[in-house]
């Protein structure tokens, strides 16, 4: 029941993740950040089995992280979605795979934005804008009849709060709110969660 959001600007990413943590049918908590910094202008949003989740993540984060201890510089965005995509094919080939949907969105100085689609059997495809989860569903459609490669980071930010409200006017599951980060030339950015209050009608 989880969702993830990203969409790509001309010289920034936004991404937005709901906030609920659940097992079946029991919601454990509604505060979860499903982000993982990788890096100063690098993110990964992941959903899928919680154990999997934060595991993978911390993996390729750390791994990251000696990437740059050891050469002196960070990996650029599609670096970072190739290098992930190789250890998430890897394990799928193993007894212990990882189930995890991925959105990798980052800001490289020569290519400037970039926004990454993985899934749990390592498809990789760079977007303008994508979305996991069941609130998929529900997002794709809006963004592909409204977005535009010219968004201002303002306009953008409507778009997903078009988003959350389709989701919370459709899916059956309660998402309550949506952390949401921006990621451009000057790093990571928090900007106001998005909260889907009940809609009339």
């Amino acid at each position: 029941m989880e969702c993830l959001i990203g969409i790509k600007g001309s010289d920034y990413v936004l991404v937005a993740s709901d906030t609920i943590a659940a097992r079946s049918i029991i919601a454990l908590k509604k505060d979860n950040d499903k982000m993982f910094k990788l890096s100063k202008k690098l993110m990964m949003l992941v959903t899928g089995e919680p154990g999997d989740t934060v595991q993978f993540a911390e993996y390729i984060a750390k791994n990251i992280q000696l990437y740059k201890m050891r050469n002196g510089y960070e990996l650029s965005p599609t670096a970072a979605s190739h290098f992930t995509r190789k250890n998430l094919a890897d394990y799928l080939r193993t007894y212990s795979p990882y189930y995890v949907n991925l959105l990798l969105a980052g800001y490289d100085e020569k290519q400037g934005p970039a926004l990454f689609y993985l899934d749990y059997l390592a498809s990789l495809s760079e977007v303008p804008f994508a979305a996991h989860g069941y609130g998929a569903y529900f997002t794709l459609s809006i963004m592909d009849r409204y977005y535009r490669k010219d968004m201002t980071q303002s306009e953008a930010y409507d778009l997903l709060c078009q988003c959350v409200d389709e989701i919370k006017r459709r899916l059956i599951a309660n998402l309550p709110s949506f952390h949401v980060r921006v990621i451009d030339k000057d790093g990571i950015h928090d900007l106001p969660t998005i909260h889907s209050n009940v809609i009339d009608n």
